[in-house]
């Protein structure tokens, strides 16, 4: 209850009773501020930039004289600013901003899931189909093995089949060259038989024609004897 006067009379007393106090509207100091970059120690010096409220500083020197660090923007600006412009912690309006962006992401985190689910569903049935093509294409390549296999034990038989022909016609050609030499042999045992029958029945023409005459004369020569 406010505290009035005994001197103000009843009728104003009685409307500091009753009127209502001002209405009061809560207002908070903003964070935002400017500071000045300058190019030396005094603000006799110009303004190189102005910096806003939680600009990050690489700080160089500190001048405990004069209250001013000498100071590297982001960029690679250099200039001086008071030291008690500058803070180790972000200021709070950057770590309210900060704290809104990991809200937003929080919010945005049940979205963002169902649409990474959906990603991966859709990777999950293109990865199903591609392993459902590979085990298509190697039941084709074992399909394939196998007939190479079964086409090269029929290539090996046929090899070996064709090795056994080779060594039966190396035995026919040794058998036949075996024959050949024994009917040469034969042959040549037939003329010699035939060149030792001629040659006797040429010996016994000659001994006949030897003989003959001399068995003629001798006839004749009795013939006249007994004349």
């Amino acid at each position: 209850m406010p505290i009035v006067p005994r001197s103000l009379p009843p009728l104003l007393l009685l409307m500091a009773l009753c009127t209502p106090l001002a209405a009061t509207e809560t207002r908070y100091v903003t964070d935002q501020h400017e500071f000045h970059l300058r190019a030396g120690e005094s603000t006799r010096y110009r303004i190189l930039r102005t910096l806003p409220s939680g600009t990050p500083l690489a700080v160089l020197d500190i001048n405990q004289r004069t209250g001013y660090a000498h100071v590297r923007t982001e960029d690679g600006v250099t200039g001086y600013i008071m030291t008690r412009y500058l803070q180790e912690d972000p200021a709070a309006r950057e770590a309210l901003e900060t704290m809104r962006e990991r809200l937003e992401e929080i919010k945005q985190a049940p979205d963002q899931l169902a649409a990474r689910l959906g990603e991966l569903q859709s990777e999950y049935e293109q990865l199903s189909n591609a392993q459902r093509a590979l085990q298509r294409e190697k039941d084709l390549l074992e399909q394939e093995l196998a007939e190479i296999r079964h086409a090269s034990a029929d290539v090996m038989r046929i090899d070996r089949e064709r090795q056994d022909y080779q060594d039966k016609v190396a035995q026919l050609r040794v058998e036949t060259d075996t024959l050949r030499q024994a009917n040469l042999a034969l042959s040549n045992r037939d003329h010699q038989q035939w060149f030792l029958i001629g040659a006797g029945t040429l010996v016994g023409g000659v001994l006949l024609g030897l003989i003959l005459p001399n068995l003629r004369l001798r006839r004749r020569r009795s013939s006249w004897g007994s004349l």
